[in-house]
């Protein structure tokens, strides 16, 4: 299936890593333009030169902490004059720590917010001018399976990522009749680096190895192990693409099963 994407612009934020970067490599592999964002200059050389080594394709970046209120304007304006435009907007960050409920104080939670809903909220709102001109607009928002079905010790995360999904729901209601999709696709254990962060942390309070845990987690996918950050790239790219244009305000959840709910 040719998925339209040749010559399309797109921003892939928290894209040096993980699942940002498992998007953008697809996105490249299919003929995207892209630029990628995240906080680390480093990190982001390292995989922008892994995109182009790989695809052959044209890859830029755009480094910026995203948790900073005038950040993800200037990325997204930035991406935008690299691109001259912008047709494809996938919002990414990092998660909020690890920790029970009365491990957070106001500020660690506002923190979160800033960091897992504001970003979303910032990025859209910098991009809609650039996406109004484009012939193929998309935004793609990254959630959790969280939001479905709430992660033991991820409490931050269980509950600010439900602001994100509204807010995508509510942009593709308001923004269809401008032919702008809004979707939104909810990983659900995937091996990245945040995601061995977190058995690591398991091992540690449960005197096991991280091996023991992440075994223990992936029994719990009805395919029986974790996803891989390539297959997780497919779904997004998919979605983002043309080929799905008639896809929006859906929330897809990437999890090989692990959501045990009907709906």
């Amino acid at each position: 299936m040719d998925l339209g994407l040749k010559g399309l612009r797109a921003l892939v934020t928290g894209g040096s890593t993980g699942l940002g970067f498992a998007t953008a490599l697809e996105l490249a592999r299919e003929g995207a333009i892209v630029v990628i964002n995240s906080r680390d200059p480093e990190k982001l050389t390292q995989a922008v030169e892994k995109i182009r080594r790989e695809t052959g394709k044209e890859a830029h970046l755009v480094a910026g902490d995203l948790k900073i209120a005038e950040e993800p304007g200037r990325v997204v304006d930035e991406a935008c004059g690299i691109l001259g435009g912008l047709d494809l907007l996938f919002t990414n960050t990092g998660g909020p720590p690890q920790g029970k409920f009365e491990a957070f104080d106001d500020d660690l939670w506002l923190d979160a917010v800033q960091l897992t809903f504001m970003s979303h909220v910032r990025l859209i709102r910098a991009a809609l001018p650039y996406l109004r001109k484009s012939s193929a607009p998309s935004v793609l928002t990254v959630t959790s399976l969280s939001v479905k079905q709430p992660i033991s010790d991820l409490i931050l995360s269980n509950s600010i990522r439900s602001a994100t999904i509204g807010l995508t729901k509510s942009l593709a209601l308001e923004m269809g009749n401008e032919d702008i999709r809004f979707n939104s696709v909810l990983p659900g254990w995937i091996e990245t680096e945040r995601v061995l962060t977190l058995m690591e942390k398991r091992a540690k309070a449960n005197n096991a190895t991280v091996e023991a845990e992440v075994h223990k987690q992936a029994a719990n996918s009805a395919l029986g192990r974790m996803g891989r950050p390539d297959e997780f790239g497919r779904v997004a790219t998919f979605l983002l693409s043309p080929a799905a244009s008639y896809l929006t305000g859906l929330m897809l959840s990437a999890d090989g099963g692990m959501y045990r709910g009907i709906y």
